[in-house]
């Protein structure tokens, strides 16, 4: 299929869907005043609705949310009637993203208004293939709006996020599900009072489907298939006897598995080698993409084993690069290995938190300036500045630690990295004070 046969065109912003699409497709939103949740947004005068209509600015946009709570649907809202092209990081590379700015471009010069570019999980590009879309978003050839499930802080590049409005979405509470679910049953576009859906029933599709729209959606559809074939009512006891399949069917969509990935790091986090285990099975066989486990897998070693088990980061790559090697279903084996020992290792999240608070010093101006000793020597005038003046070489130094200042003035005296007595840690906080002493930081 040509790169543009998914244009929309419809001025109406939301593309009229066929009769024949999902139940989720069909109920998306036309307007603001449909969306549900995401109050904090859709205020008067709020920056949102600053950005949809005819006159709107062209401001690029970064959505940050969990699945389901309407990233899609303000995207194609904040498009209005502007041509409208749609992107999946998970499929799309570098050519499609060159071949969209470029088209743009030459649109630009017969007088239309930019594209609008819509990047579906942004965060899996890599920090190169985002640097591509810098001058597009810099020069306006494009009006960029992307969608993460991860935090933009941490999964798009700095450059892109700061010329791009962060809009934050929150999860969708039980009574905006149970109004979608509502709407869903009697909306002629949707199942149009064709069927009747109990009370009880409804709390529990709200209870099932968590925060996430699109899966109170997809669940309701497959519930009301089975009604159909019966007197019509959807009973608590039809979404019992359907539910199983229900859930097979939304779990194999692919990043929709926010409740059971969340389970599964909460799990190995808490040392549950059982319950992570049994949340990794349920991934596994609902197809998730084994590389997706990895890299959780890969941060869970970083963030809360941390230094507690400093080989536990070896042997979660390790894992990823056995995955990546061998592929499914040989890959569960490492999967589950590396699960099995993140759950049991000692944990510590110390190494995660210092970072966290060197990072917030910095953002709050707190950096100072590099001390005169530590600054480099190497060039030609940097003697006269006094660069390197008085540094010791610690190669040099008794023990192998010079005692001299290494933070800004500012920051003397400052501890980030405070360890625990789990595991490795132990060891090392018996090293650290001996360093600081060392150090004069006692």
């Amino acid at each position: 299929m040509d790169l543009f046969d998914a244009v929309r065109t419809e001025a109406s912003g939301v593309p009229a869907p066929s009769s024949s699409a999902p139940l989720a497709v069909r109920m998306r939103p036309r307007t603001l005043d449909e969306v549900v949740g995401q109050s904090h947004l859709l205020g008067d005068g709020s920056p949102l609705r600053r950005l949809i209509g005819e006159t709107a600015p062209a401001s690029s946009v970064m959505l940050w949310g969990p699945p389901g709570t309407g990233k899609t649907t303000l995207a194609y809202l904040v498009a209005g009637g502007r041509r409208f092209v749609e992107l999946s990081a998970v499929s799309s590379g570098v050519k499609d993203v060159r071949a969209v700015i470029d088209d743009s471009k030459r649109r630009l010069a017969t007088g239309e208004r930019e594209t609008v570019v819509f990047i579906d999980e942004i965060h899996r590009f890599t920090r190169s293939q985002q640097d591509i879309l810098l001058p597009a978003v810099e020069n306006r050839w494009i009006t960029l709006i992307g969608a993460t499930t991860e935090n933009p802080s941490f999964s798009v590049v700095g450059p892109l996020l700061s010329r791009s409005l962060l809009l934050t979405l929150k999860p969708l509470g039980a009574d905006d599900v149970a109004s979608l679910l509502g709407r869903a049953v009697a909306d002629p576009r949707g199942l149009g009072g064709e069927v009747t859906l109990e009370e009880a029933a409804k709390d529990q599709l709200v209870r099932v489907a968590g925060a996430d729209a699109r899966k109170a959606l997809t669940l309701l559809e497959a519930v009301a298939d089975t009604a159909a074939d019966g007197d019509g009512v959807i009973t608590e006891a039809i979404v019992e006897a359907t539910m199983d399949a229900a859930l097979v069917a939304y779990d194999k969509s692919g990043d929709q598995h926010y409740d059971v990935i969340s389970a599964f790091i909460k799990s190995v986090r808490g040392s549950d080698v059982d319950a992570a285990l049994h949340y990794l099975a349920r991934m596994v066989v609902a197809g998730e993409d084994p590389r997706f486990i990895a890299r959780r897998l890969v941060i869970l070693a970083s963030e809360d084993v941390g230094l507690a088990d400093p080989q536990g980061l070896v042997i979660a790559q390790a894992a990823a690069d056995a995955v990546s090697f061998i592929g499914m279903p040989e890959g569960r084996i490492p999967l589950a290995e590396a699960t099995a020992y993140l759950a049991m290792a000692p944990k510590s999240n110390r190494a995660y938190n210092a970072i966290n608070a060197a990072i917030a010093d910095v953002k709050a101006g707190r950096a100072g300036v590099v001390p005169a000793h530590l600054r480099d020597a190497h060039y030609s005038g940097a003697e006269r500045l006094g660069h390197g003046k008085d540094y010791v070489y610690s190669h040099d130094a008794p023990r192998g630690v010079a005692r001299q200042e290494y933070l800004p003035e500012s920051l003397q005296g400052t501890r980030y990295y405070l360890p625990t007595d789990h595991g490795v840690e132990r060891t090392l906080s018996e090293r650290l004070a001996t360093i600081r002493e060392m150090l004069g930081r006692d």
